[in-house]
């Protein structure tokens, strides 16, 4: 065990994102402040995004970043690693960091053994995986998609979810709605796309309920989107995110069914249940059992999201509440840091003390 005071000597977390960006916050940064934690980050060159435009308009950083990552030695130390190092290695360098550490944990919370660009695929996602994930001392899965998938090569795997802080929100405590209802999604600017196949059922929802629709993501409006000035796109911001949210009257969560989608952590649905709000969304991977825990209203993928999207307006304010609490009680029993604060030091081989 790792003792408390020796932490930002002995612990080192890698990732090739800053903590800004979700995944690398969620997974490793927000477990750290849960505990108290001081850790040695190495987050490659600081960026939100490893898009090649933005690594190549950052080179200066990039180049840096690389050269650190060959000169750190792992000897002796924990290493907690989020889905890699570098956006450019092919899997050597997680594989020398991870089997060099004295305990080494590697973390993953998408279906990242896909190729999901031409630019990805030129690194060999499925052998980039394999290397991470073999060379690691346990590895932690967002999910059991992703657990399964990772069993095949590691030592050893623990499913450890997304988790929130529920008392980092502020939950409604009125399910009235407006004249005009607010729906709302969360998300990033890759994930707006599941968005865009429910446009003709929100269409109509606009003329016949009056709904607006709040995207809480880039704040940038989306050209596929465009022309309706009743969707508010709003900037996720760590400082007003929560409030955001609260706003909403039944929240959306959509997905389509793909092995890609299939290996998300369902984190949107934690938050919205965070902020008690009702939801609706798609019964996709690790979406089925929130949903589910939640009591939100599932749409299959042949199904009418205008209908299921109605049937939740027009259910009565006490149906919404009851639904609320559920998903309150349940983020708090599944998918909060507390629940899981033993797991995820068992895992990591740190102790806060």
């Amino acid at each position: 065990m790792v003792q408390g005071d020796q932490l930002s000597a002995s612990v080192a977390a890698f990732s090739s994102y800053s903590p800004e960006a979700a995944s690398t916050r969620v997974r490793l940064y927000d477990w750290f402040d849960h505990f108290g934690l001081t850790v040695e980050a190495h987050c490659h060159a600081g960026l939100r995004s490893a898009a090649p435009a933005i690594l190549a308009r950052n080179l200066g950083k990039v180049l840096r970043a690389e050269a650190s990552l060959r000169r750190f030695s792992p000897a002796g130390r924990t290493v907690l690693m989020s889905r890699e190092a570098s956006p450019l290695s092919r899997g050597g360098t997680e594989q020398r960091i991870l089997s060099g550490a004295a305990h080494s944990v590697f973390d993953f919370d998408d279906a990242i053994y896909l190729s999901t660009s031409w630019t990805r695929s030129l690194l060999d996602p499925p052998g980039k995986f394999v290397r991470c994930v073999a060379a690691a001392d346990v590895v932690i899965a967002g999910n059991d998609h992703l657990a399964e998938a990772a069993a095949a090569h590691a030592r050893k795997v623990v499913m450890i979810p997304s988790c929130v802080e529920p008392d980092a929100y502020s939950p409604r405590t009125n399910w009235d709605l407006p004249d005009r209802p607010t729906l709302v999604w969360l998300g990033s600017g890759a994930t707006e796309q599941y968005l865009e196949p429910l446009l003709p059922a929100l269409d109509r929802l606009r003329a016949t309920l009056g709904i607006r629709l709040s995207v809480i993501s880039t704040g940038i409006p989306n050209p596929a989107m465009g022309g309706r000035d009743w969707i508010r796109f709003v900037a996720w911001r760590p400082d007003s995110y929560a409030v955001e949210l609260a706003r909403g009257d039944v929240a959306l969560a959509p997905l389509a069914d793909t092995e890609f989608a299939r290996g998300k952590c369902a984190y949107k649905l934690l938050q919205y249940a965070a902020s008690g709000l009702p939801m609706v969304g798609s019964p996709v991977g690790a979406n089925r059992l929130a949903l589910e825990r939640f009591d939100g209203l599932t749409v299959e993928p042949r199904a009418d999201w205008y209908d299921a999207v109605v049937a939740m307006l027009k259910a009565s304010a006490a149906d919404r509440a009851a639904r609320a609490a559920a998903a309150g009680a349940a983020v708090r029993q599944w998918y909060s840091f507390t629940a899981w604060s033993t797991d995820w030091l068992l895992a990591t081989g740190i102790d806060p003390e």
